[in-house]
């Protein structure tokens, strides 16, 4: 095998890189050379580039990343080729992508000085996390009151974003460009379709209701008080009759009835209760009565009792 011949040993990298199934930098695959066979830096350059445009059209390509070369399933295959692990991808908290946003374009940082831009405590969590992950490290040490820790993200960092340097982060006035300006005036903003069909299909159906409901309620509250009315007019109606024939007793008393038919005790009972709604109602009707004009009353209602006891 000629090694310097940059087609030859585009193979031979291609084949390193896939045993390996991380990223090799230039000085590893230096090393996997002895020194009389070692191909010349353009050479493998050469080789490289070679390699990168044979994978055209492939499911994998070559990147490079901050750690050197790497062969990998391009991005578009990655929801499918991801079906192979049972586990499910890992889902990163809004406050952790942006205490690691905050942490990637300003760094060296502290946790003080992302807690005044996010205007909230960072938990003590994200940051446990994300030095696990060793997405960060601490670089330094502010010098200030207190000594606090400044962060700084690291070459694993990199390698997960598919970034080589920081010089391959989005600019952030592209990220201005890609995300519409915060509208302050939330009651006239009008809100994004996809936004408004999550929602949509998120809410839970509601009750239906009426539009008028007080409406509603005030028309029933009036039935019922037609109803309240008109059972009061049928009472006094059925009872206009019984005073009549009262007055007709108290004129003629000595007048007995030829065969009158003992009455049951129920039947009295329902009488008396009715003759008692029938004044509660007439009560209601009239005005009050003076002093005098009580007594009076007093007194006839006590001498009509006396002679009922009498004939009873």
């Amino acid at each position: 095998m000629n090694l310097t011949e940059p087609r030859e040993l585009a193979p031979l990298l291609e084949a390193f890189l896939l045993a390996s199934g991380k990223p090799q930098s230039l000085e590893r695959l230096f090393e996997l050379f002895e020194e009389a066979e070692r191909p010349e830096p353009p050479v493998f350059k050469k080789a490289l580039e070679i390699l990168r445009k044979s994978c055209d059209g492939r499911a994998f390509e070559l990147r490079e990343v901050a750690s050197g070369y790497r062969l990998q399933i391009r991005e578009k295959f990655s929801p499918w080729v991801g079906r192979l692990w049972e586990e499910r991808p890992q889902r990163y908290s809004r406050a952790m992508l942006e205490t690691m946003a905050l942490i990637a374009y300003r760094q060296p940082i502290t946790r003080g000085e992302i807690e005044d831009v996010r205007g909230v405590a960072v938990n003590s969590h994200i940051v446990k996390t994300l030095l696990e992950r060793e997405w960060i490290r601490i670089v330094g040490y502010r010098d200030v009151p207190g000594k606090p820790a400044m962060f700084a993200t690291t070459k694993v960092f990199l390698d997960h974003f598919n970034l080589k340097n920081l010089d391959d982060l989005p600019p952030l006035a592209e990220l201005r460009e890609m995300e519409p300006d915060p509208v302050l005036d939330f009651d006239d903003a009008p809100v994004p379709a996809s936004l408004q069909e999550l929602a949509d299909a998120s809410a839970e159906p509601e009750e239906p209701k009426d539009e008028t409901s007080f409406h509603t309620l005030l028309l029933e509250l009036d039935d019922m008080e037609q109803g309240i009315k008109t059972d009061f007019d049928d009472l006094l109606r059925d009872g206009a009759a019984e005073p009549e024939a009262q007055v007709n007793v108290d004129v003629e008393p000595e007048v007995e009835p030829e065969s009158e038919p003992e009455p049951e005790e129920d039947v009295l009972g329902v009488a008396e209760a009715r003759e008692k709604l029938l004044a509660a109602v007439a009560a209601l009707e009239q005005p009050p009565l003076s002093d005098e004009e009580d007594e009076a009353r007093a007194l006839a209602e006590a001498i009509e009792n006396e002679r009922r006891e009498f004939e009873d």
